[in-house]
C-alpha cells in the first residue's frame, strides 16, 4: 500500500493525497486530495457525501471514456435517465516519479472492469504559496493505450442538458453556507455555468470555530480556479452552487472529445486556496504573481 503524501506550505500541511482507498467499485476508485484546508485550517473539500458518495474531494474523474465510467455513481443513458450499471473503471496508482513536501508527481492505469488498461496517466501536483493564502497547480496527462479510437464523453453528451462534468473536479464542503460562485464578468450560478472565461471562483463559510475570545466564530473560504495554459482555458466551467457546491473544468461539454490510438489529453488547473472572501482584483493579482514565476 503507498502511503499518502502530504502537501504543505511553508512547513504548514494544507492536503492530503491519498493513492489507495477502500472504496466500493460502484464509486469508481481513485486517488484524491482530501482533506484540503487553507492556511488558517479550514477545511474546503468534502470526501463521499451523502447526496453524492462518488465525489472525493479533488479528483480527476470521466463520466464516459468509450462507454465506461471512470465518474462513479448512476451511469446516464440516452433516453432512460441515470441508471446502476456494472461498467466502474478504476484509477490505479503505479509509482512515484517525485514525491516532496510541496508536490509530487505519478503514474496511474485507468482499468476498465474487464481488467484492461484504458488510460495511462502523468499527473503532478505542487503547492505554492500566493501572499497571505496558497495555490494547488494541477496537471494530468491521458494517453490512450488501448489501439483503437476513445471518446471521453459525459452526462451532456448523451442528452442531460448542462451535466458536461468529467475531468479536473472540487467537491467543496456540503455543509457551508452562504455559498457565492463569480467570475471577472458574471455572478452567479446561472451565468457561471458553462462560461469559458479565464476563472470562476467560488466563496462560502466554513463550519463554526472557536475564536479568540471563545465566542463562536464563522470562517470564511474562497477557491479561485484558473487554466494553466490555452488549451484548459477553452474548456467550459462546470458550477454548482445550490444542489451542492462543486466546481470543475469540463472536457466534454457538448460533444465527444475523441482521443486516437497513442493520443494525449493534457489539462492544467490552478486553484487559489483562501481565507476570507477574495474580490475579483484579489483574485486577478493572485493569478498574475502565480504567472510570472
Amino acid at each position: 500500500m503507498s502511503d499518502p503524501v502530504e502537501l504543505s506550505v511553508g512547513g504548514r500541511p494544507v492536503a492530503r493525497y491519498v493513492t489507495r482507498s477502500y472504496l466500493a467499485a460502484g464509486l469508481a476508485p481513485r486517488p484524491y486530495l482530501h482533506p484540503v484546508r487553507t492556511l488558517g485550517g479550514t477545511e474546503v473539500t468534502e470526501l463521499s457525501p451523502e447526496d453524492h458518495p462518488h465525489h472525493l474531494g479533488v479528483c480527476v474523474a470521466i463520466a464516459d471514456v468509450s462507454g465506461r465510467n471512470f465518474w462513479g455513481g448512476r451511469t446516464y443513458v440516452r433516453d432512460r435517465g441515470p441508471v446502476w450499471r456494472d461498467d466502474h473503471g478504476l484509477q490505479r496508482h503505479l509509482g512515484w516519479t517525485r514525491r516532496a513536501a510541496g508536490e509530487f508527481r505519478e503514474s496511474l492505469a485507468w482499468i476498465d472492469r474487464e481488467n484492461a488498461v484504458v488510460l495511462r496517466e502523468q499527473r503532478e501536483a505542487t503547492a505554492v504559496p500566493v501572499g497571505d493564502h496558497w495555490a494547488l497547480d494541477l496537471t494530468f496527462r491521458l494517453t490512450n493505450v488501448l489501439g483503437t479510437p476513445l471518446q471521453l464523453g459525459s452526462s451532456a453528451t448523451k442528452g442531460r442538458a448542462g451535466a458536461g462534468y468529467g475531468g479536473f473536479f472540487w467537491r467543496a464542503p456540503g455543509t457551508s453556507t452562504d455559498i457565492r460562485v463569480f467570475s471577472a464578468e458574471a455572478e452567479g450560478e446561472e451565468k457561471v455555468h458553462g462560461a469559458v472565461t479565464g476563472w470562476v471562483a467560488m466563496s462560502g463559510t466554513g463550519a463554526r470555530a472557536i475564536g479568540a475570545e471563545g465566542s463562536p466564530a464563522e470562517k470564511t473560504w474562497t477557491l479561485a480556479f484558473a487554466g494553466g495554459d490555452e488549451t484548459t482555458r477553452r474548456d467550459p466551467w462546470f458550477v454548482r452552487a445550490s444542489e451542492y457546491p462543486g466546481v470543475g473544468s469540463a472536457l466534454a461539454w457538448e460533444h465527444v472529445l475523441e482521443v486516437p490510438p497513442g493520443g494525449v489529453v493534457e489539462r492544467r488547473v490552478v486553484t487559489i486556496v483562501a481565507d476570507g472572501v477574495l474580490s475579483p482584483s484579489d483574485i486577478e493579482a493572485g493569478l498574475e504573481d502565480l504567472w510570472a514565476r
